[in-house]
Order: C-alpha cells, then sequence, then structure tokens
C-alpha cells in the first residue's frame, strides 16, 4: 500500500492559482482512481476531482473550469492546478488512492 505525501498548499489572495502536489511513495501505475478531497472549516469531506489510470476525469461542480487534476505514473504523482480561488475553496485539501489510502492533507488558504 503506498503512503501519500501532499505539498504546494498555502496562503493565497483571492484569484490567485496554486498547484498541489501529491507524491506517492509507490507506483501508482495500476491504481485505478486518484484523486483529491477537501475539508472546509464545519464542513464534511468532499471531492473535488478525480482521475482514472486512463486519464478520465471527474470534477465537482464548484470547481469545474478553475481546478485541473492530472497525474503522471513514471513519477507517481498527481497534481492538481487550482486557479481563479475564492475564498470558499478554503480547505485542508487530501489525496487518495482508490479511497483506501490517504495523505495528511495541505492546507489551502483563499484571501479575500
Amino acid at each position: 500500500q503506498v503512503q501519500l505525501v501532499e505539498s504546494g498548499g498555502g496562503l493565497v489572495q483571492a484569484g490567485g492559482s496554486l498547484r498541489l502536489s501529491c507524491a506517492a511513495s509507490g507506483s501508482i501505475f495500476s491504481i485505478n482512481r486518484m484523486g483529491w478531497y477537501r475539508q472546509g472549516p464545519g464542513n464534511q469531506r468532499e471531492l473535488v476531482a478525480s482521475i482514472t489510470a486512463v486519464g478520465s476525469t471527474n470534477y465537482a461542480p464548484s470547481v469545474k473550469g478553475r481546478f485541473a487534476i492530472s497525474r503522471n505514473n513514471a513519477k507517481s504523482t498527481v497534481y492538481l492546478q487550482i486557479n481563479s480561488l475564492k475564498p470558499e475553496d478554503t480547505a485542508v485539501y487530501y489525496c487518495t488512492a482508490d479511497l483506501a489510502t490517504w495523505g495528511q492533507g495541505t492546507q489551502v488558504t483563499v484571501s479575500s
């Protein structure tokens, strides 16, 4: 079972961008679905985006058109490019492999 480590979070102004990375300790080639979830203050954890082994993507309606998920199997890394950030995007962002393994999360804070 791989371990996942997220990075790239931070404090950014509304309208700004960040690129989150999720580095796996082993190969992700055979992992069907890699995903990003987030949990904001007082909220439940929710799906942000996911990507299958063949590159099919799925996005939450609230982020579609602003966020982009990608995976580099050779580097065992999944990325989340987040653009046009809004204060409501403030949350801890978690990476998951098939919902079986989770990273520790990376904080994204968007100031207005």
